[in-house]
């Protein structure tokens, strides 16, 4: 079962929930926009999480600044940035763990995107739903360690035609994988989604 913890950044105290496993290898999940309702326990995170953790991946899902018990405020998208970076530093720090993966779903996979050059060492990327027809990714531009993009057929808020143009500028070896009938919640197909985080994982690891 997922552990409570928090860790700091910039001085805060940022909520998290943290799930050990067994493998050395760890992932970092964010979580959708604050303002519209989204934190870490988005029943899309925590299937994100549970793709992971069934694999033996240790997990941390995280509150951004301003959301739940996390300290601070909403920055727009800098200061959780920064919020990001002391995610994967805590987890990196955290014993046995050897490797880490960052994945985000919608405002959490834009996040991601823009705190990369904060890494010496950028983690792999998986996108879920990056939210291209609302929120401005800016000139189509290479996201370092992108590997995997997954997104709903009926998804207006990530629409795969505007996602498959993008992804050649964002990573020529990234894979898009489109989930029929998903919608931005993915309601009915959580299922599916964790099915193909774990199989992506699953030959990651090998």
């Amino acid at each position: 079962m997922p552990q409570e913890i928090f860790f700091a950044c910039d001085g805060l105290e940022l909520e998290g929930l943290l799930e050990t496993g067994t493998t050395g290898r760890a992932v970092v999940i964010t979580h959708p926009h604050p303002l519209y309702g989204g934190d870490m326990r988005n029943s899309v995170v925590a299937a994100m999480a549970a793709a992971w953790a069934g694999l033996g991946w240790t997990t941390l899902r995280f509150n951004f600044r301003g959301v739940g018990r996390s300290g601070g405020v909403h920055d727009e998208g800098r200061g959780e940035r920064r919020d990001v970076k002391a995610a994967v530093d805590f987890v990196r720090s955290t014993p046995l763990v050897t490797e880490v993966t960052l994945a985000g779903y919608s405002f959490g996979s834009w996040v991601n995107a823009r705190a990369a050059d904060l890494f010496a060492q950028v983690p792999p990327q998986v996108m879920v739903s990056p939210p291209v027809a609302f929120i401005d990714f800016g000139p189509p531009a290479e996201i370092p360690g992108l590997q995997l993009v997954v997104t709903g057929s009926d998804d207006d808020i990530a629409p795969v035609d505007r996602i498959r143009r993008l992804l050649p500028a964002w990573s020529r070896g990234a894979v898009l994988e489109v989930i029929d009938g998903a919608d931005h919640f993915y309601g009915g197909r959580l299922d599916a989604l964790r099915r193909i985080l774990a199989t992506h994982a699953a030959g990651e690891a090998q």
